[in-house]
């Protein structure tokens, strides 16, 4: 009898929530599902996005596709997914920029991610290294701490641009320190390692990807990784908690993430969420992950939104701190 007390509230109320949303969970994807990725082709969230498109496509019974709309630091990709059908064929992969960092970052946005989004999954996360010159006198990050007070301003860190991580870290290291650090922005990381090997530069925060080139040449030395964990591809590199330096600001990581627009049904949304983490969890996509620097995670929705939650104030005080605006 409890089925039907719903028909006290009205026909349709009735007819919708015996019929549409099961038929949803049933009949879903009833066509090809859309990746879409606010960022150019080529990249690492695009790269990702194909390798899970691929998996997910043997999960789902449909044909996975991946388009590209770059534009704005991620706005554009992730405002078309806002806008699209809540059908849960058209799904945003988003990165912490395009659906965190940017409601610090400009003082307008077309959307709110918390109001206009569902959260499916974090597919992966990216944690940075904190890197040295190898000819450098500092051996920890208890010495670049040390070494940082005392420089009297004649420190330098690198970052890809303005608003980035590694600039946001910057920021608050020299804030947290009560120290002068001069920030260098550069158009891409590799012109800033390049210049870290070559020493004009005192520390930066850079990817493994990237680094690992210079690490196993014997140019860069890694002191630290941000984050909770350890890396699986550098397990001899401690944290930054590891290494006295606890802050929440270094314990966050860049991630990679899921999510489809906020009036998806309930049983599409864990529908994708199964795939995901039946994707994530194969070896073939956690060893490709892990070549490109990141970990797979592959949580829950409402991890995901945990996580986001935490990570909410840290994000928007490191963005306070470091004064960076992108309008």
């Amino acid at each position: 009898m409890g089925n039907f007390r719903c028909c006290k509230h009205g026909l349709l109320l009735c007819v919708g929530l015996l019929l549409n949303l099961p038929l949803a969970a049933q009949e879903y994807p009833g066509k090809a599902v859309t990746f879409t990725v606010p960022y150019p082709a080529g990249g690492g969230t695009d790269v990702v996005a194909r390798s899970l498109a691929e998996q997910m496509a043997r999960q789902l019974g449909r044909p996975v596709v991946v388009d590209n709309k770059p534009g704005a630091g991620g706005i554009l990709g992730t405002h078309a997914v806002v806008k699209a059908a809540a059908n849960g064929h058209t799904v945003l992969i988003g990165l912490t920029q395009s659906v965190l960092t940017n409601q610090f970052l400009y003082s307008k946005l077309p959307y709110d991610p918390r109001k206009d989004l569902a959260f499916v999954s974090q597919i992966a996360i990216g944690p940075l290294l904190l890197l040295v010159p190898a000819n450098s006198p500092v051996q920890s990050p208890g010495d670049l701490r040390r070494m940082l007070k005392t420089s009297k301003g004649a420190a330098s860190c690198g970052s890809w641009g303005a608003g980035s991580y590694p600039h946001l870290a910057c920021a608050h290291m020299a804030s947290s320190l009560k120290t002068t650090i001069t920030h260098v922005a550069y158009k891409g990381e590799a012109p800033m390692l390049q210049d870290l090997v070559g020493g004009q530069l005192t520390f930066a925060l850079g990817s493994l990807t990237s680094a690992k080139p210079y690490m196993d040449g014997g140019r860069l030395r890694a002191l630290a990784v941000t984050g909770e964990q350890r890396m699986p591809a550098l397990a001899g590199v401690p944290t930054f908690a590891e290494g006295g330096m606890p802050d929440p600001e270094y314990r966050v990581t860049g991630w990679i993430a899921m999510l489809v627009p906020l009036a998806t049904p309930r049983p599409v949304v864990d529908r994708l969420q199964q795939a995901v983490q039946q994707a994530v969890g194969s070896p073939e996509l956690k060893q490709r992950f892990e070549a490109l620097g990141m970990v797979a995670v592959g949580n829950t929705a409402e991890q995901f939104r945990q996580r986001y939650a935490a990570d909410w104030p840290v994000w928007e005080r490191l963005v306070k701190v470091s004064g960076a605006k992108l309008d």
